[in-house]
């Protein structure tokens, strides 16, 4: 938000000047800002929450026949949505993903699957291979912690409901009823055998016709259609009473919003897509087409993918597990929050890290070895440039209207509980030190925070910790705050010491 438009409220620009020129504040430089969180000023819920990522799918199961005409033919032709966890029967490893699961305080995952896993051949189903019972596994850990889970069909992948000439893997279904089927089939069993409750939305492909890339593109001849399977599936699930909401478009890469492009909303009940080139402030302006449209259709909005290529991708490649990577998340997750995006989901959680680039949040895989590691360990700038918000999201919480003096490297945002817990994040993308007043408004007592740091230049380091640091802000009066060069910074309710699991 500019200055200008900030100082047009009398009320606002009266609190910024206590912040900035009185008694407590101090005068505004190159180096300082101002925040002032309207605790009793709420704009919009982001009811469904923050995570990332987390596939069931282990094998390398890529059809290489040299006949077909269009098809991939290499080992991370699905990118990296597979590999990323240790085989069942080490509980061990398990174990401790489970942990850094609950320590990161996810309430949103994208959990990730693909057709051949449970229907290798028409109506013929398998629900307990390797792979279906990692995906039982993850969803336990959703279903045991109150998650919210976005459940996405990366792909069909099986030759029987393939075009002639096009590899599975990139094939959309010739036979869209039977590929409905499926899906309702699986849906059926996932909810009412299985009994999980957690499962909120269904995703029926990643990244099909419309966006920029995907894997469901192939017809052969031409572009795959895309409505006539949403509106299968939603037909399919109906006929099996199965409530399960359906999201789409799921495309790529924060594509600018056309709304002759859509012709599926009768078929929704939320939209989603995705960002890899980080998100600036005209970014900003086109994601907020999209939370336009689907607000004004009654749906949330969910950023199902982010993270910033730009910063390297494919093969080995590191940028994705650096601390700048953390930071431009933060700037996606920040703008988005100001958008009104209602979710949002990191890739990915796991992953082999050899296949794609270093996403993971937790390392599992041996790169050098090609082996599972027999301790999983965390990537520590990713997984603490994350965790520093994830771990201090309120589940079901609003966001608070916030304004800031205008700094291009000073983002904030605020949210708040049912019951009237707040959690701040302030990102600090300059390469120095730089002071803030924080201002708290509403209330009629001090308030107590706590406050959290992840720098760049700390959370390498063996001895970092994330532990809380008491914060009072006397009624009325501002907390003074200095963020690290190239931080993130929460200030929070919320007191979580750093060797326990989120609060939720």
């Amino acid at each position: 938000m500019s200055s200008d438009r900030i100082l047009r409220s009398p009320r606002t620009a009266a609190i910024l000047c206590l912040l900035l020129f009185l008694p407590g504040g101090f005068a505004i430089g190159r180096d300082t800002t101002a925040i002032v969180v309207h605790a009793d000023r709420v704009r919009t819920p982001v009811t469904y929450g923050i995570g990332a990522s987390w596939h069931a799918a282990s094998e390398d199961s890529i059809d290489m026949d040299t006949s077909y005409t269009w098809a991939l033919r290499t080992i991370n032709a699905r990118g990296s949505a597979w590999g990323g966890n240790p085989p069942l029967a080490d509980t061990a490893a398990w174990r401790q993903i489970v942990w850094h699961a609950r320590w990161l305080g996810f309430t949103f995952l994208r959990v990730e699957m693909e057709a051949r896993m449970y229907e290798p051949a028409r109506n013929v189903f398998d629900w307990n291979n390797e792979e279906m019972r990692a995906l039982y596994r993850i969803l336990d850990h959703a279903e045991a912690s109150g998650v919210n889970v976005f459940l996405q069909q990366m792909w069909s992948n099986v030759g029987w409901n393939a075009y002639p000439g096009v590899q599975p893997l990139l094939s959309a279904p010739r036979n869209v009823d039977d590929f409905a089927e499926g899906l309702a089939a699986l849906m059926e069993h996932l909810t009412r055998v299985k009994g999980y409750t957690c499962i909120r939305w269904l995703c029926i492909t990643n990244e099909p016709p419309g966006g920029s890339w995907g894997s469901w593109w192939m017809t052969g001849d031409s572009a795959a259609p895309y409505t006539p399977a949403l509106r299968a599936v939603r037909r399919a699930l109906d006929a099996r009473e199965i409530s399960v909401a359906l999201s789409g478009p799921d495309w790529t890469d924060l594509p600018l919003f056309d709304s002759t492009k859509i012709d599926f909303d009768p078929y929704i009940s939320a939209y989603d897509i995705h960002s890899y080139q980080g998100i600036d402030s005209a970014k900003q302006q086109r994601l907020g087409a999209w939370v336009r449209w689907a607000s004004a259709h009654g749906k949330p909005m969910i950023l199902s993918e982010i993270g910033d290529m730009s910063l390297g991708w494919r093969d080995t490649n590191a940028g994705p597990k650096t601390f700048a990577a953390a930071l431009s998340n933060a700037e996606s997750i920040l703008r988005g929050l100001d958008a009104g995006v209602s979710a949002f989901n990191r890739w990915s959680f796991t992953n082999r890290g050899d296949l794609d680039g270093q996403w993971q949040l937790v390392r599992t895989w041996d790169i050098q070895q090609k082996r599972y590691l027999d301790n999983v360990a965390i990537e520590p700038a990713a997984y603490y440039g994350y965790g520093i918000i994830t771990r201090f999201w309120i589940p079901g919480a609003s966001v608070l209207v916030t304004d800031a003096v205008a700094d291009t490297l000073i983002l904030a945002q605020a949210l708040l509980g049912a019951e009237g817990e707040v959690t701040i994040y302030i990102a600090n993308k300059g390469r120095s030190a730089s002071a803030v007043n924080v201002m708290v408004s509403g209330g009629s007592s001090d308030r107590t925070l706590y406050r959290y740091v992840a720098a760049e230049e700390t959370v390498d380091r063996p001895d970092y910790r994330m532990d809380p640091s008491l914060v009072i802000q006397k009624r009325g009066e501002p907390i003074r705050v200095v963020l690290p060069a190239r931080s993130i910074t929460t200030l929070s309710s919320l007191k979580t010491p750093h060797e326990a699991p989120a609060r939720r």
